[in-house]
């Protein structure tokens, strides 16, 4: 069993890769997800996200449905093509229901499933 300081160890070396072109919904963003424990990586636009994608390592990506340079299904496919384990949710604007989408991701990145593969991985 996982004591809660070796819980939030793990959840601080989580990043996230935030796709959204409007700068106050991105930040607001990644203020939810940095008060929450995780790191995490902006990108404004499809190209750019799927730079750092392939350059850095990401547990789990959020991307604005609606993006300058490609619809966030676009660049979906596209990341689930290069990363196909990495889990990609869409959104489609920040409102009420930002923080359930939150929590969502948050309950599928430290999913026990999820949890013991990665711990596997290090041993």
């Amino acid at each position: 069993m996982c004591d809660v300081e070796g819980a939030q160890q793990l959840m601080s070396q989580t990043r996230v890769l935030c796709v959204e072109n409007h700068p106050e919904h991105l930040g607001a963003l990644k203020y939810m997800l940095e008060t929450a424990g995780y790191e995490v990586t902006a990108a404004t636009n499809g190209d750019q996200a799927l730079h750092l994608l392939t350059t850095l390592d990401v547990d789990g990506v959020l991307v604005e449905y609606d993006l300058p340079d490609a619809t966030g299904s676009a660049i979906r496919a596209e990341m689930k093509r290069i990363k196909p384990d990495v889990p990609v949710l869409l959104f489609d604007g920040i409102g009420s229901q930002t923080p359930f989408l939150l929590r969502f991701l948050d309950a599928y990145l430290q999913s026990p499933a999820r949890l013991d593969s990665d711990l596997r991985e290090v041993d």
